[in-house]
């Protein structure tokens, strides 16, 4: 896959790339609270009877496939790392206590740290999936009449993130999800999610303008 390959001070490298053949996908659908309620009763029984996992798997199979797939970029390698979020999931689902949030969130936590873990144990790149309006959505365009030099300078500032910092960048802004659904695949307050976002691009901004 085609894009700029460059080393985060997370040991993580990571391909920063525009390829269009991964698409954007829709966030967390938010659900009432009685959906969550039903939901709570199919994970009570599987909870009692493993076999019962299986409605739960059907649900969430393709969007955490999807999640999982933009961030390795290859499709044989998602479905492998998805096998294993719904193997843990399976193996972890009497310990699952019902907090009032989407099922779907403790899932994409798994999901988040199975795609960390491989990262860490493999040589092969992080993938990052961007676009010129997830940058331009980042940094305002005014801190530069050159466009193509922001975008350089956006690409490194990305690689010298944090591995935590750059999840919640690639959450809110590359796959715009809102800050209660970060909130709860982070497993934060959703005003400490915004807080924390909200510091990192100041922080990017201020590098910006230095380099203006």
């Amino acid at each position: 896959m085609k894009g700029n390959t460059i080393s985060s001070n997370s040991k993580i490298n990571r391909n920063i790339t525009g390829n269009d053949n991964i698409k954007s996908f829709a966030s967390v659908k938010t659900i009432s609270n009685s959906d969550m309620d039903a939901e709570w009763v199919l994970i009570q029984e599987a909870q009692k009877n493993p076999a019962r996992f299986r409605p739960l798997y059907e649900k969430y199979y393709v969007p955490i496939f999807r999640f999982v797939l933009k961030r390795v970029g290859e499709e044989d390698l998602a479905a492998d790392i998805t096998s294993q979020v719904f193997l843990k999931a399976m193996k972890k689902i009497g310990k699952y206590e019902y907090r009032g949030v989407p099922f779907s969130a403790w899932l994409y936590r798994i999901a988040s740290n199975e795609v960390t873990q491989h990262f860490r144990q493999s040589s092969k790149n992080r993938v990052v999936s961007i676009s010129d309006n997830h940058l331009s959505g980042l940094v305002d365009e005014s801190y530069s009449d050159n466009f193509e030099e922001q975008k350089k300078i956006m690409i490194s500032m990305l690689s010298d993130l944090k591995e935590s910092d750059l999840i919640m960048i690639e959450l809110r802004f590359f796959e715009q999800r809102s800050f209660k659904e970060i909130a709860d695949i982070l497993d934060m307050t959703e005003s400490n999610a915004k807080v924390k976002t909200y510091r990192i691009i100041e922080r990017m901004k201020k590098k910006v303008r230095k380099t203006n």
